[in-house]
């Protein structure tokens, strides 16, 4: 009988997202790709260090314990390095534990083809043109902004325990409001959302994402969900409004919303404890990056109308 993805929630992640490999890609990018394959046969038996997205990925494994009806969630390993030098991640993954059993090697290949043939829904990656033609093929993506100083927890929590935040515009929305505000200004910005309160704002890329979530959410008995989410914007009032009012109209849940005003998110995000923040400005991202995981959205380079368009068709698929 076959395995099918449908009804699950399935995330790629790339290696340098699940574990520490600083010091294996500085070898690729400064002695060449032999002088990396030869350092990774010559550690295959040495257990790598958690990456930035481990803790995340982890916890979403775990959520599959708590489902009665067969696993929700599925991680598959999207790597363009060679099979040949795979055992090491696989010798990794079974050490500490993470039920990750399906894997892409394409010996540098493009990934996005692969990343829709799975029905992927979040692909998070090192690499920024792989999540850019991600992006650009519709599917919610973001770079992975590592900390070098950083280390990162590998204890184990009793129970599942997710915490996710995203920036607003540009990430769960599109980026029209944000494009009056860079081309026009602040008031230019507060007067046309003021104005615009009561129309939703377009599906951005981790709009269906968001989507999937809230819908997990609701698997659980109220506040006994694992799973919380966070919106963190810089906007403020009055342009709030034409936020709630959208997630209003997507039906989806938000637990936490912080509208900042310019304050900066570093510490909030602390606060929150997120285990990943999605925002689509760098400096937002470096600064987030020191204190939790971060990854930067970059923008849609086919980000025309029909594009957006698309985006909420699929948003609207999910059940």
């Amino acid at each position: 009988m076959s395995y099918s993805l449908e009804n699950r929630l399935v995330i790629g992640v790339s290696t340098r997202t699940l574990f520490q490999l600083n010091k294996e890609n500085r070898i690729f990018e400064e002695e060449g790709v032999e002088a990396y394959f030869a350092y990774q046969k010559e550690h295959e038996d040495e257990i790598l260090k958690p990456g930035p997205g481990f803790a995340l990925i982890r916890s979403l494994l775990r959520l599959n314990e708590l489902f009665e009806n067969g696993n929700r969630v599925e991680v598959i390993l999207m790597s363009k390095n060679s099979p040949d030098i795979s055992l090491r991640i696989f010798h990794s993954i079974e050490s500490y534990g993470l039920h990750i059993t399906r894997a892409v090697f394409t010996s540098g290949a493009p990934l996005t083809p692969y990343l829709t043939a799975f029905g992927t829904d979040l692909y998070l990656s090192a690499c920024e043109a792989d999540v850019q033609a991600a992006i650009d093929a519709g599917i919610a993506a973001g770079i992975i902004c590592g900390n070098d100083g950083m280390e990162y927890e590998a204890k184990e929590e009793e129970a599942p325990r997710i915490r996710i935040a995203f920036d607003g515009d540009a990430v769960l929305f599109s980026d029209e409001a944000e494009r009056i505000f860079v081309e026009q200004g602040l008031e230019a910005f507060e007067s046309s959302e003021k104005e615009k309160a009561a129309l939703p704002l377009h599906a951005g890329p981790f709009a269906r994402f968001l989507k999937i979530l809230s819908d997990l959410q609701r698997e659980f008995d109220g506040a006994g969900t694992p799973i919380r989410t966070a919106l963190v914007t810089a906007r403020s009032a009055p342009a709030h409004e034409r936020v709630i009012r959208t997630l209003r109209a997507w039906n989806v849940r938000i637990d936490e919303a912080f509208f900042l005003g310019g304050i900066t998110k570093r510490e909030v995000l602390s606060a929150f404890g997120a285990q990943i923040f999605f925002d689509d400005q760098p400096g937002h991202t470096k600064q987030a990056a020191e204190v939790v995981p971060a990854a930067r959205v970059p923008l849609r380079t086919c980000g025309n109308e029909s594009n957006i368009y698309r985006l909420e068709r699929k948003m609207n698929e999910v059940s």
